[in-house]
């Protein structure tokens, strides 16, 4: 349900025509069957070397252990199989994090303003993104009047994303100048606080991992765009850059409605590296306040909550990455996510491959954290290939 508090005066815009196929149509689909795109070069050819890992790490699964073995250590072997291995893996990762409130599945969407930018409209709205906390977004409409693909982008705050906050981190809009319907959504309250995070039912009782939270919070987003009459539901992604993209792999891989995602740099295992954080408190060390002081573990400064025992019973993210298959996600990696990281993505390459797919888990490299206009541009060539290809 959508309400509106000021709007200007110009007619609602919709969306072009698009040539929509069903969501798993498109995931069967060969990279060969890639078509040009507003007559530029066919996105494959962009993102195609970036499906395999260099020889050093092909094939190298590490000491991670293996998601396709059941709990018991009975090997996965069907697809059937993995079924149960899937389920079997979100629900011991929702019950060490904490099951998540009810989905808002019919979000009331308050228009607070609209306004004309370039060739799409844009507007500020405000919804539930927790069952007792409110978030503002913004919601980028390109011209034209049939579903269209969309993408939600999480970060700090959402200005950003449309464009208003610090270069090449703008993937809203420069996904809207592309034709995609956006959502930029952002903690900017927390962000001002320091305390970054969302926390059920408040911060100082949290039931649930602040990081799970914001996959919540995410998956309210997708419900938001999924009722707009200017979007395919089937062909909604997400995007986020270091701690967006945390957020966005957490919603992600725990939200299954999700067609594709990228997560720019998050840190995608877990590791030492000050930026590689899953310790803090608003991620997976949730501990009631006073909060341990920011940085890395230390005998003075020692970690507290969920992630000492997550890395005490040997698990990592790549079990989180595993439920992903066969949805394909890229890994835009800077400073954090190096080559390397190809061991634990091999293990999701293993399930893909039992699955009867290719071609679904991707990672580029750059030596930065921050994106460039290389890293983007491949960034956006991923959704234009798996949301927007013919």
């Amino acid at each position: 349900m959508i309400t509106r508090k000021t709007t200007s005066r110009r007619p609602r815009r919709f969306c072009i025509p698009a040539t929509a196929v069903a969501f798993f149509a498109l995931l069967s689909s060969g990279p060969g069957q890639a078509q040009e795109v507003s007559g530029q070069a066919d996105p494959w050819e962009t993102i195609a070397p970036f499906f395999s890992p260099p020889a050093e790490f092909e094939g190298q699964l590490g000491d991670y252990r293996s998601p396709l073995l059941l709990a018991d250590g009975t090997p996965v072997k069907t697809a059937a199989d993995w079924k149960k291995r899937r389920a079997e893996i979100l629900q011991q990762w929702n019950d060490l994090m904490g099951k998540w409130p009810p989905l808002i599945t019919e979000p009331k969407i308050e228009v607070l303003s609209t306004e004309r930018r370039e060739n799409f409209e844009q507007r500020k709205i405000r919804f539930h993104w927790t069952p007792n906390e409110l978030t503002t977004g913004y919601l980028l409409i390109p011209e034209g009047n049939s579903p269209r693909p969309a993408v939600v982008t999480v970060y700090y705050e959402p200005e950003t994303a449309i464009g208003l906050g610090k270069e090449e981190r703008d993937f809203a809009y420069q996904l809207t100048k592309r034709g995609f319907v956006t959502l930029s959504i952002g903690t900017t309250e927390a962000t001002a606080a320091k305390t970054y995070a969302l926390y059920y039912p408040d911060i100082d009782h949290a039931e649930v991992q602040p990081l799970s939270m914001l996959g919540y919070a995410a998956a309210n987003a997708w419900h938001v765009l999924a009722q707009c009459p200017e979007v395919d539901s089937k062909r909604i992604g997400i995007v986020g850059h270091s701690f967006g993209g945390k957020w966005a792999m957490f919603a992600s891989c725990l939200f299954d409605k999700y067609a594709c995602a990228v997560w720019s740099d998050p840190g995608i295992v877990f590791d030492d590296r000050p930026s590689v954080n899953y310790w803090e408190p608003w991620y997976l060390g949730y501990h009631p306040r006073p909060w341990r002081q920011r940085g890395v573990i230390t005998e003075e400064n020692p970690a507290h909550g969920l992630h000492l025992r997550l890395v005490a019973e040997g698990r990592d993210l790549h079990e989180l990455h595993a439920l992903m298959a066969p949805r394909p996600f890229l890994v835009s990696g800077g400073s954090e996510d190096q080559p390397k990281r190809w061991v634990p993505l091999n293990h999701t390459i293993a399930v893909n491959r039992l699955l009867g797919y290719s071609d679904r888990v991707a990672m580029t490299n750059r030596p930065e954290h921050s994106p460039n206009k290389e890293s983007n541009a491949q960034l956006y060539a991923f959704f234009e290939h798996f949301l927007k290809k013919r």
